[in-house]
């Protein structure tokens, strides 16, 4: 009796050891770094490596930044990584369901290094961009633009499309809307084959367009009537996004129905809309680049049938936790 009553006494201390461990916060971090073959997913590897973690050091939450968020209410996911818009929708809900959200900022090191390896730039968020932020947070940021399909948009398409995501914007509710002015219509365009219907738009109204222009196998003769919209996770901007944008498509081409996928997002569209599987894609423009010239996830296949035709709103790496994980940097994780 004595002896049972020993081994229950010792498996109560190693549960005491554990909750103790558990809060105090021992053991890996649960860090979301979003779906497979996202560039979410990429960019969040070169953000901890830059902090010198590796995959050992933490255990991968790989999903929408929507699921991850709701993880990270539940106290599942320390860290979630997402690539948003400013404000996003989506962390202003996990404020007002957490009450208690803190977004992390980059450390300069780190940024240079993010510089040196990708083509993200650093981008201060100002304080004002959301209620909870005390100080301004330090990161980086891309463009998310639109990427049509060579072999089934057409020149004229590709006109109206870049005409529609200009002079229709005002009619899209969403707050991304606002950055589709012709003021921004070329950003992220750098080192891209243009679509030539884009490009004659922006040049008619007076914008000076240096890219390469790509090739089309598309003709309005061919051109059929369904069209697919790659967008993201529907807790992204990407989907809800893509969606008002093809609304909009669709009340003012003709002939014509677009309509929007939920996707893993940048490098899934563009590896489908190289395999003929999707028409137009949104994505940040730095896979964008990776799958023109044959790198990173497109290494050894490039994707040659993928043109430019709109910059869509600058996108934004947000890094968020909660204030009850004590997590004040990634130096915490390691």
């Amino acid at each position: 009796m004595k002896r049972n009553r020993v081994k229950v006494l010792v498996f109560m201390l190693l549960g005491a050891l554990l909750v103790l461990s558990a809060c105090s916060g021992g053991g890996k971090k649960n860090i979301a770094i979003g779906p497979p073959a996202s560039e979410t997913n990429n960019v969040s590897k070169i953000i901890l490596d830059a902090y010198g973690i590796g995959d050992g050091d933490y255990t991968a939450f790989q999903e929408g930044f929507g699921d991850a968020a709701d993880g990270v209410q539940d106290g599942n996911i320390d860290i979630s990584i997402g690539i948003l818009g400013l404000p996003a929708a989506s962390i202003e809900s996990l404020q007002a369901s957490a009450g208690d959200v803190k977004m992390l900022s980059l450390s300069d090191e780190a940024i240079k290094k993010i510089e040196e390896e990708s083509g993200y730039k650093r981008f201060t968020i100002p304080k004002e961009s959301y209620e909870f932020l005390t100080e301004d947070v330090e990161t980086v940021t891309a463009f998310a633009i639109l990427m049509g399909n060579t072999d089934t948009i057409d020149e004229e398409l590709g006109y109206e499309l870049a005409k529609s995501m200009i002079e229709n914007a005002s009619e899209n509710t969403h707050a991304q809307a606002k950055q589709m002015i012709l003021e921004n219509a070329l950003n992220g365009a750098e080192g891209l084959l243009i679509h030539p219907g884009a490009k004659k738009y922006y040049e008619e109204q007076g914008l000076t367009v240096d890219n390469e222009v790509a090739e089309l196998t598309a003709t309005a003769g061919n051109r059929k009537e369904e069209f697919t919209l790659g967008t993201g996770s529907q807790g992204g901007t990407y989907y809800p996004l893509g969606g008002e944008m093809a609304n909009l498509w669709n009340k003012y081409i003709d002939g014509i129905n677009v309509t929007n996928m939920e996707t893993g997002a940048s490098v899934e569209n563009l590896s489908s809309i190289s395999q003929g599987q999707m028409d137009l894609g949104m994505t940040v423009h730095v896979p964008a680049l990776n799958a023109r010239n044959g790198k990173a996830d497109f290494e050894g296949n490039p994707v040659e049938n993928a043109a430019f035709i709109g910059h869509i709103y600058p996108e934004v790496v947000q890094i968020v936790t909660r204030e009850k994980t004590k997590i004040s940097s990634f130096e915490d994780v390691k």
